[in-house]
């Protein structure tokens, strides 16, 4: 699987339309992993979002957009729709959201407020979730194939990964 893997960092997306490349992130621990693909034009991007919300740490998000659910998605969409991608045709799937750290006593619980904030984006842009595989305390590695979408979810308290086209 290493021919053609496009690794996509934490607050980092990347799009591609090339034939044979798979589109990988690693470590979706509280971060959020979304899958954009639309199968009409072979065209896939991958976002890994640490936070929800730009609008906490003003100005912060025009150093890197992609940290963020709310600003790195809307790169991400506009990137997509540039390569000719068609919004209603987006295949959506989405990873991560886990309470992979539990910082005191007071639980901020990253996981599930990115997992609200990847939703409401989402729902703002009439754009429905086809598959998820969110929450729990374990992280995920998340795979797309650009030839057909699939996407592929490596859970790490699972013996078995999961797929979904």
């Amino acid at each position: 699987m290493a021919k053609g893997l496009v690794k996509v960092g934490m607050a980092d997306a990347k799009i591609s339309a090339k034939p044979g490349d798979v589109l990988v992130t690693y470590a979706l621990g509280s971060c959020i992993g979304v899958c954009l693909y639309d199968p009409a034009v072979s065209v896939g991007g991958m976002g890994h979002y640490l936070l929800p919300n730009s609008s906490q740490a003003p100005g912060a998000s025009t150093a890197n957009p992609f940290k963020y659910i709310d600003t790195g998605m809307e790169k991400l969409l506009a990137g997509m729709l540039s390569q000719g991608a068609v919004q209603r045709r987006m295949k959506v799937s989405i990873a991560g959201g886990a309470q992979s750290v539990k910082i005191s006593a007071q639980d901020y619980d990253i996981g599930k407020r990115n997992y609200l904030a990847i939703r409401k984006f989402l729902w703002k842009n009439g754009m429905l979730i086809g598959s998820e595989d969110v929450g729990g305390t374990f992280p995920r590695t998340m795979y797309m194939r650009i030839d057909d979408g699939e996407v592929t979810i490596k859970s790490y308290s699972k013996k078995m990964a999961r797929k979904d086209t």
